[in-house]
């Protein structure tokens, strides 16, 4: 019906209002129904532009800047709203009435100019308007974004939390797994290693479900105990993201469940990662699991000090100090309580090894070489590199 309508303007004289209503629902129409109230004057100001070959007024641009706006904030695709004034403007072309009085192909020409100038200024001011309101979306959202993972990984307003994970997928009911990286530089939000990492994740598990954003320079990435995948894929693109990098580490916490399941996740990949870093493992993946004794050790903080200081105290008689013991007490017992490969370890001398040793014994009363001895002086040392003693001695700590 609106066709029938098309064929009888073209016949007519002067387009009025309601030829102008007729071209605009045409356009809608042929541009998948985006609403034609979005045109809004549009095709009034090519009518007038054919003819004058006036620039747009500012009030005129304004109003379009608006439109863009509204349509953002309407959910109206960028593409559908720039499609709806290119086909009002083809619809239209051959009605204007600078078009169709044109008696000289120059006379066609210029008013082609005008028009086409418009069409491009009121686009291109449309884009404008849409933009702002997405960029302001955008900022929102992540505003929201890091609100929401602040308040999951800190314990806050835990009642909310399930209808607020909802927004990104989450569903808190149930067992979630984090997995927290280190590495040399700090990870920020939108820095490139997080979007690589997230975009892996994304294309291999899909956008729902597995959340991957930064926390106090870690970057955490917490999913589903169900997608027993996601924390080996985790640090498959960590890897790649940060090639370069060879000091990067990952911790990954126990599954839990429930909105405080991830705070307390979380807090146990945190804590795998401190304590890789102070026994300075050499595995690049902690599994919170595999740390349980040293998770006990650090629990009860006042007596593992106490048991450190009561032990090892003697050891700053040392000429040296304690750090050169202390670091071959550990290699020893890392070796198995075999003074040659402690010493390859080392790269010292076999008979170091064993000088100190028996420097320990006659500070401390402790044998490395007597089981249970030995197992008190072990945990001693594991304590001392826990809580970083001695203070005063960086060269272990």
């Amino acid at each position: 019906m609106i066709v029938a309508s098309l064929g009888g303007l073209s016949a007519r004289g002067p387009l009025s209002a309601d030829d102008l209503a007729v071209l605009a629902a045409k356009a809608s129409d042929d541009a998948d129904r985006v609403p034609a109230e979005l045109l809004n004057g549009y095709l009034q100001t090519l009518v007038e532009v054919s003819q004058s070959g006036r620039r747009l007024h500012e009030d005129e641009l304004e109003r379009w800047r608006g439109i863009g706006a509204t349509a953002a904030e309407r959910g109206i695709p960028m593409r559908g709203l720039i499609n709806l004034y290119l086909v009002a403007t083809r619809l239209a072309w051959p009605l204007l009435p600078g078009v169709r009085g044109a008696a000289r192909p120059e006379q066609l020409r210029l008013s082609g100019e005008s028009v086409l100038r418009a069409a491009d200024a009121a686009v291109m001011t449309l884009t404008e308007g849409y933009e702002e309101v997405q960029r302001w979306v955008v900022r929102r959202e992540e505003s929201l974004r890091r609100e929401f993972i602040d308040d999951l990984l800190d314990g806050r307003d835990v009642g909310r939390l399930a209808e607020r994970a909802e927004r990104y997928g989450l569903h808190l009911g149930g067992t979630h797994v984090v997995a927290a990286a280190r590495a040399a530089e700090a990870f920020v939000d939108g820095g490139s290693a997080a979007r690589q990492v997230e975009s892996g994740l994304r294309s291999q598990f899909g956008p729902r479900d597995v959340l991957v954003s930064t926390k106090d320079g870690l970057l955490i990435c917490l999913a589903p105990h169900g997608l027993d995948l996601v924390p080996e894929e985790f640090v498959r693109q960590l890897a790649g993201a940060l090639r370069p990098d060879t000091s990067w580490r990952v911790g990954i916490g126990q599954p839990h469940s429930g909105p405080g399941g991830a705070v307390r996740s979380f807090e146990q990949a945190r804590n795998a990662l401190d304590i890789g870093d102070r026994l300075d493992v050499p595995e690049r993946v902690l599994r919170a699991r595999d740390l349980l004794v040293y998770q006990v050790l650090r629990r009860d903080s006042a007596a593992l000090f106490e048991l450190v200081v009561e032990v090892l105290e003697p050891l700053r008689k040392s000429r040296l100090g304690p750090g050169p013991l202390l670091e071959t007490l550990s290699a020893y017992f890392m070796a198995g309580g075999v003074a040659t490969v402690a010493a390859q370890r080392l790269h010292i001398g076999v008979r170091t090894v064993t000088y100190r040793l028996r420097r320990v014994k006659e500070l401390t009363g402790y044998a490395a070489d007597d089981p249970a001895q030995a197992f008190i002086l072990q945990v001693a040392v594991l304590g001392a590199r826990l809580i970083g003693w001695p203070e005063d001695d960086g060269g272990f700590a």
